[in-house]
């Protein structure tokens, strides 16, 4: 298979195999994604000030 073939076919594949989702459910999607990003960087954050403040107090104690 050379390149140019399947250069072709990638164009192809793109063109006419390929489901594209509309405007509006690419816009849901990203908006999900978004809202799941800053809970999950919310919860991380929450674990990592509660595992720090947990460390100064333990350290404290020494």
């Amino acid at each position: 298979m050379n390149v140019k073939n399947f250069v072709v076919e990638s164009i192809d594949e793109m063109k006419n195999k390929v489901t594209w989702p509309t405007y509006s459910s690419l816009q849901n999607s990203a908006v999900l994604v978004l809202v799941a990003s800053l809970i999950f960087a919310l919860v991380i954050g929450v674990i990592d000030l509660s595992f720090e403040n947990l460390m100064t107090w333990f350290y404290d104690l020494f």
